[in-house]
């Protein structure tokens, strides 16, 4: 049997297979004993084993395209090497960062050193050592000549063979990948998605495509390719509600993304019981401006193209996300640096998933982000997540030890996760709540994570009074995207009284709504029937904030003003008005105040409105592709604004930053731990969580969570 496979092993074929099989155990044991990917289940593990294969066989099968023994076999373990050094790299970088290397960090030792920090011999440990195993087996084999050249020529067509075998490998992964994770890599989520489905190489490769891609498509780009759009945006701008304008000055504000949540489970009841009474509260509130007419615009991106408007008053891309395919490079002019630069605003995210996702890590910076805590910040045992992050009520509870120490006024925004598909919450995180009996499951369990999101609020909103944010505080509430699908909604007409079979297009038109809701106290508020969407929230925030936007290039405009604009397009074609829903593809519309069907054949001045609004939103579409595909920011920078460097920026040692910035201010810091004589709030913060009864160390220990990642 050894002679066997010592014969074999001393062929090319079988030393490339040598290799092969020592870089894919190598791999392997790196997947679990150092990186994070979030292996859900069997068939996830099963593809993560299997990952590393396909690439190697490809890349190592090119030494064999070389007829000479020695070069071929030299070139071969040249590759070894480098497929070595770039896990290794990960592995530090990973230690660091939580993340994977990006291409734009490796195209130069400068940057790899900036990517790694200044810290990279802090981040080894001595268990590195067993990394060099394999080349201590290596020279062993060929010290005592188990292993030898084998110095016959190799033929062209088994060296095709060998690639073209690496390459069947690698599709066949890609195609189980993508049974698993569909769209893969058109909508990539994370970095992190890409390397457990594809590996390490493979995300190299894939990063550095899209790099050079996006690279070419900005070069051609030149100063002047910015003018159209700019005399756009002023000709369309909208100016302020002179009763509104700057009535939040100079006061917090606190965003509050609101996962996957529809408008109809507002004021919805279901068993006679409210599905989200706090909210109900606020929406009815005269200290509230709500809209009722409010829809998210969101495209492939989902998540991220709602957190694109909100920060940055342009749209997602027509495909993917902007965070991983623009924002890690682009110049923003988002609200983060506008608030700051503007009025001293502190800046923060707070959100229980891992930093890397939708590569926020990295796109916070370049919008200005001061602090982001990511799942690194909290306590995320088992039983504290859920598929995407920590469960609303621990995030926000635990959220309170880093919010105190912000200087005020800060900006906040806090990303909510419990409420995201498959809503699936367990038994002890209920409160009795009923939830409906519709055949479709997915529903009911839609309900009662709705219900919980309520309860965390109405918690947060408790802290936020007793404390005092909440007098010097604007709170914002947006629904980022839908939660439920068209073929699901139907059912929750049903609740609602709608007969199924006559459900239609414009029904499910209208389940595109979300909730938008500003509330501060003292605000003359109100139900508002306005038409809006997502794009329209920075401006409405600034102008309440007391800045104005008419020398930023966004493309909504304020909610508030007299000249917003009421048409509400869609990324796939479709928009809505005041009075008309309109279905692009199917060539329908709507009248929204009946649902009654209008036929355009007989309605040609109908017919030609709708074609001048297409063109309209054709044209403001365009001109958000084209700033952000071009980068075209990097060419205009508003009066009074800076931009942004991203290297000024770290969420590294956050809580010593934050005490530091305390403690140097003295008298004159504004955080709330100051202004409470130095004392932490957080024994105001009352919840019901069942995983924290009986155990506030979560909440109250300052540096737990940081110390624990570290």
């Amino acid at each position: 049997m050894f002679n066997k496979i010592k014969n074999l092993i001393n062929t090319r074929i079988g030393f490339l297979g040598l290799l092969v099989f020592l870089i894919w155990i190598k791999t392997v044991i790196v997947y679990y004993a150092d990186f994070s990917l979030g292996l859900a289940d069997p068939l996830q593990h099963f593809i993560a084993i299997i990952n590393p294969i396909g690439f190697a066989v490809v890349f190592f099968s090119l030494a064999l395209f070389i007829n000479k023994a020695k070069p071929s076999y030299i070139v071969m373990l040249i590759f070894y090497v480098i497929l070595n050094l770039l896990l290794y790299a990960n592995i530090l970088y990973f230690r660091e960062f939580t993340n994977f290397i990006p291409f734009t960090t490796m195209t130069g030792v400068s940057a790899v050193s900036k990517g790694l920090g200044t810290s990279t011999l802090s981040v080894m440990e001595l268990k590195d050592v067993l990394f060099l195993l394999d080349f201590l087996i290596l020279g062993i084999l060929f010290a005592t000549k188990v292993v030898k050249f084998d110095p016959r020529p190799y033929r062209k067509l088994n060296a095709v063979a060998s690639t073209l075998a690496g390459l069947a490998f690698f599709s066949l992964n890609m195609m189980i990948a993508e049974c698993n994770r569909p769209q893969l890599i058109g909508r990539t989520f994370d970095q992190t998605y890409v390397v457990k489905y594809l590996g390490i190489p493979a995300f190299t490769v894939y990063d550095a495509i899209q790099t050079a891609h996006a690279d070419q498509v900005k070069s051609t780009a030149t100063g002047t390719d910015i003018d159209p759009d700019l005399a756009y945006v002023h000709k369309n701008y909208a100016k302020p509600n002179s009763k509104y304008f700057g009535v939040a000055k100079k006061k917090n504000i606190i965003i509050i993304h609101l996962e996957s949540f529809h408008q109809f489970l507002l004021n919805m009841k279901v068993n006679d019981q409210e599905v989200t009474p706090f909210l109900n509260s606020l929406y009815n509130s005269d200290e509230t401006l709500s809209y009722d007419n409010f829809y998210h615009q969101v495209g492939s991106g989902k998540t991220i193209d709602a957190e694109t408007m909100l920060e940055t008053g342009l749209f997602g891309l027509p495909t993917g996300n902007y965070f991983n395919h623009q924002g890690t490079t682009n110049t923003a002019q988002a609200a983060p640096a506008i608030l700051n630069q503007q009025q001293g605003y502190t800046s923060a995210v707070f959100h229980g998933n891992v930093g890397s996702f939708y590569s926020r890590d990295t796109v916070y910076k370049n919008l200005g982000y001061d602090y982001f805590f990511d799942q690194n910040y909290f306590n995320a045992e088992e039983n504290n997540t859920m598929t995407f992050g920590l469960k609303d009520k621990l995030m926000l509870s635990e959220s309170a030890k880093y919010l105190e120490q912000l200087q005020q006024p800060f900006y906040a925004k806090f990303i909510t996760v419990t409420n995201h598909y498959s809503f699936e919450l367990p038994d002890y995180d209920s409160d009795g709540f009923v939830t409906s009996d519709t055949p479709n499951k997915t529903v009911n369990q839609y309900f009662e994570t709705a219900h919980y999101l309520d309860n965390a609020l109405e918690e947060f909103f408790n802290y936020l009074k007793q404390t005092g944010l909440y007098d010097n505080s604007m709170i914002v509430m947006y629904g980022d995207h839908f939660g439920l699908t068209p073929d699901q909604t139907p059912y929750v007409g049903q609740l609602q009284g709608y007969d199924l079979d006559s459900w239609n297009d414009f029904n499910n038109a209208q389940m595109q709504k979300v909730p938008f809701m500003i509330h501060m106290k003292g605000l003359k508020g109100g139900i508002s029937h306005k038409y809006g969407g997502e794009i329209d929230a920075l401006p409405t925030i600034l102008h309440l904030a007391g800045i104005n936007t008419e020398n930023y290039l966004q493309v909504g405009t304020d909610l508030l003003s007299d000249q917003h604009s009421q048409i509400v397009p869609f990324r796939n074609g479709n928009f809505v008005t005041p009075k008309y829903t309109v279905i692009k593809n199917k060539n329908e519309v709507y009248l929204n105040k009946t649902g009654e069907k209008i036929d355009l054949a007989l309605n040609p001045e109908l017919k030609d409105k709708i074609s001048k609004w297409s063109q309209q939103i054709k044209a403001k579409f365009k001109v958000s592709d084209k700033i952000n595909r071009l980068n075209l920011l990097r060419f205009y920078t508003p009066t009074g604004f800076k931009p942004v460097d991203p290297s000024q920026y770290s969420y590294q040692n956050q809580i010593e930053r934050l005490e530091k910035i305390r403690k140097d201010l003295g008298n004159s810091s504004t955080s709330l731990y100051s202004k409470n004589d130095d004392k932490s709030t957080t024994d105001m913060y009352k919840t019901d969580a069942p995983e924290l009864k009986g155990n506030r160390d979560p909440i109250d220990n300052l540096y737990s969570a940081e110390n624990k990642a570290k």
